[in-house]
């Protein structure tokens, strides 16, 4: 893969690594096969001690039903403080989420660091994006335009829609750089998988080991759904939970 060079819309300092770690795709395939994907992944999670599960109520998407893995691709906006109505009639805009596309590979995944209440990703940014093959973003903060996006399959986890643009509000501070969604911290190059349920964020140097364990819980949950529709008794469906133990607590509770 050749490095990519930023386009001079920013300074150098703004940039962290120009190429993220990325991932075989059997890696990214094995995560999409799973049934239950951020259900799965969430609890594998758990399981392995590591702290990285936004809830989709937070972070609700704009297409329903879509599901997608890819590594994360990180920018981070700031509110500016110049008058945004001078930066209007003067043209000057700070944001700079082109910047970010420009790095972008194909099943790359945008995760933004950015501010609710104003649109930190819009229409056009959505058309670049879906044009370079990304394979969604994530937003912590506002985005509009989602007609758009919409149309074009493009899917956006976010805040909350908002028509008001961060072209004269927003600033640009880092991209590939370490960022914070609802209190998670995502490197680039983190796996990011995403569906209605949740938004997981992966530390690379884990993503094997929880496709693993997920495809294990994966499993025994199908297991159990088949002794379910087999018609086994519920005594007996009680001693094959296949992934946890009752504690003896709850055993002796009447």
């Amino acid at each position: 893969m050749t490095s990519k060079t930023p386009l001079g819309k920013l300074p150098a300092a703004v940039f962290g690594d120009l190429d993220i770690p990325r991932y075989p795709q059997s890696i990214v395939d094995g995560f999409l096969a799973l049934d239950d994907l951020t259900g799965t992944v969430s609890d594998a999670m758990d399981e392995l001690g590591l702290c990285g599960v936004v809830p989709g109520c937070d972070l609700p998407p704009t297409l329903p039903g879509q599901r997608i893995a890819g590594p994360a691709l990180t920018l981070r906006n700031v509110e500016q403080r110049d008058d945004a109505y001078k930066g209007a009639k003067d043209r000057i805009s700070k944001m700079a989420e082109i910047e970010a596309h420009n790095l972008a590979e194909p099943g790359d995944v945008l995760v933004i660091e950015g501010v609710a209440g104003i649109s930190n990703m819009g229409g056009l940014s959505a058309a670049i994006a879906k044009r370079q093959g990304e394979a969604g973003a994530i937003v912590d903060g506002g985005i509009r335009d989602v007609e758009q996006s919409r149309s074009q399959g493009f899917p956006i986890w976010s805040r909350g829609v908002s028509s008001i643009t961060g072209k004269w509000r927003l600033e640009t501070v880092a991209i590939n750089g370490i960022v914070h969604i609802r209190g998670v911290q995502v490197r680039p190059g983190d796996l990011v998988v995403a569906d209605e349920g949740a938004i997981c964020f992966i530390p690379r140097e884990a993503v094997e080991t929880v496709l693993k364990r997920a495809q294990e819980i994966s499993a025994g949950e199908a297991r159990r759904y088949q002794d379910i529709q087999g018609g086994m008794p519920i005594p007996e469906l009680a001693k094959r939970t296949h992934v946890y133990k009752f504690s003896q607590d709850q055993r002796d509770t009447p």
